[in-house]
């Protein structure tokens, strides 16, 4: 998951920044986590879940609340514009790459600063957070078990799973302004909605998230996490190499949808004869119409191929637009 902080500022392009700016760069982002750890032209791909993309200008690892606050004011301090990245799915990433700085939020801290709370940093995978509270007894995220991606990844895009969302059982949320300045929000001042919060049009990232929870039997929350688990294998591609679902669910109110049609994306895809259909080295999966996979041989331009044939295709038969809900980072023609 990602987020975009701000747009380019400075009119700089890969690989044509002056070197008096490239040094101010590298030495104000160095004294954040230090200078090995500022990388310059990394390349993308490996951290999406789609496994394609460019490269990213500058690129940093942070590890915790407390580096990912340092990177944010250094960056603001010579002016580079900032993109989130967390477990990398539900994100296409240009072949051309993204400009600025890339910030991938990885680990942190998980604690339970209260009775019924978890704190989690938004590095913390959301896998890893069930993991620890399942063995603890600690139920309320058992049946987002198997969802890739962040914490931070998940309030940023309230993330949802069979008609729950995410953002109901949050309590509280760390947010970080573009200057690194930190903030508490409550759950209704985040503008939650579906596949929505505030976060995607303030610049703000999430620095950490707590959640409500209830102490309960581990075995039980065990096999809850497991029939999760188990409905996503059956329902989703998960050995091939997907950001998830590419589009939002239509809206039965705003969307007429055919008489008997689900409101379901993935069944416009598939209603339109879409599912298997490929370009390049991406596919519509044939296990479920709304996720979109990749070959060795794919490129960012296949997938966004695709995206664009898909809306095209359903709109020409069911009068419906197609959302992405996937983010798209850098450039397409």
């Amino acid at each position: 998951m990602t987020r975009r902080l701000a747009p380019p500022t400075d009119g700089c392009t890969q690989g044509h920044v002056p070197a008096t700016r490239e040094a101010d760069i590298a030495r104000e982002l160095g004294t954040a986590v230090g200078t090995r750890r500022v990388h310059r032209h990394q390349t993308l791909a490996g951290f999406t879940t789609f496994r394609v993309g460019g490269e990213a200008d500058w690129f940093i690892e942070v590890h915790g609340d407390t580096e990912l606050a340092a990177v944010l004011a250094a960056a603001a301090r010579v002016g580079l514009p900032v993109t989130m990245l967390g477990g990398g799915s539900n994100v296409l990433v240009s072949d051309t790459g993204v400009r600025g700085l890339v910030v991938r939020a990885r680990h942190g801290a998980i604690s339970r600063p209260r009775a019924g709370s978890v704190r989690a940093s938004a590095g913390v995978t959301l896998n890893g957070l069930i993991r620890w509270m399942v063995r603890r007894g600690l139920g309320g995220l058992e049946a987002w078990a198997g969802t890739p991606g962040t914490v931070g990844g998940a309030v940023h895009g309230n993330a949802h799973f069979r008609g729950r969302l995410i953002g109901d059982v949050l309590s509280s949320v760390g947010v970080l302004a573009v200057d690194g300045h930190a903030a508490v929000a409550a759950p209704w001042e985040m503008g939650f909605g579906y596949d929505q919060s505030r976060l995607q049009t303030t610049g703000e990232v999430v620095q950490w998230a707590e959640f409500t929870v209830s102490e309960e039997d581990p075995d039980a929350l065990r096999n809850a996490a497991k029939a999760s688990l188990a409905f996503r294998k059956r329902t989703q591609p998960l050995d091939e190499p997907s950001a998830g679902c590419v589009f939002r669910n239509p809206v039965d109110a705003r969307d007429r949808l055919p008489s008997g049609m689900p409101c379901s994306a993935g069944a416009l895809v598939e209603g339109a004869g879409l599912k298997g259909r490929s370009h390049g080295g991406a596919r519509v999966s044939n296990v479920h119409g709304n996720f979109l996979v990749t070959g060795p041989s794919a490129s960012a331009l296949d997938v966004w191929a695709l995206i664009e044939l898909c809306r095209t295709e359903v709109a020409s038969r069911y009068d419906v637009t197609l959302v992405p809900e996937i983010i798209v980072l850098g450039e397409f023609d």
